[in-house]
């Protein structure tokens, strides 16, 4: 896996969940890609649509645990533990983030409740 590109993935999902970027629907919809799939930690199902429409959770999240791997040319598959300080959960994510047009696209996220993990 190519270190810059990894960084660059890294960069562009520790961007969204940045509590400006979540509260710009520009920013915000410029880092989804049109067929956006969201699972979240609820097990509810979210497209683009949706989450544009009702925004997202604004709170304190740090990545721990962060690796990326190269599942195609251009699509990588990002999987991570997310703690929030805010709301006091923690989660192991997964994300496929797309080049789409020249740019990387967060294409699908998930989203796993995880009862304790020691995070780095």
């Amino acid at each position: 896996m190519n270190v810059q590109l990894s960084a660059h993935i890294r960069e562009l999902e520790e961007t969204h969940i940045r509590p400006d970027v979540r509260r710009d629907m520009k920013q915000l919809g410029e880092l989804l890609a049109d067929s956006f799939i969201e699972i979240g930690s609820s097990g509810r199902k979210y497209g683009k649509r949706e989450v544009m429409e009702s925004g997202v959770h604004e709170t304190e999240m740090t990545i721990h645990d962060y690796q990326v791997r190269k599942l195609a040319e251009n699509t990588v598959l990002a999987v991570y533990y997310l703690v929030d300080h805010t709301q006091l959960k923690q989660t192991y994510r997964s994300s496929i983030w797309s080049k789409i047009e020249g740019r990387w696209q967060l294409a699908f996220h998930q989203g796993t409740p995880s009862a304790s993990h020691k995070a780095d």
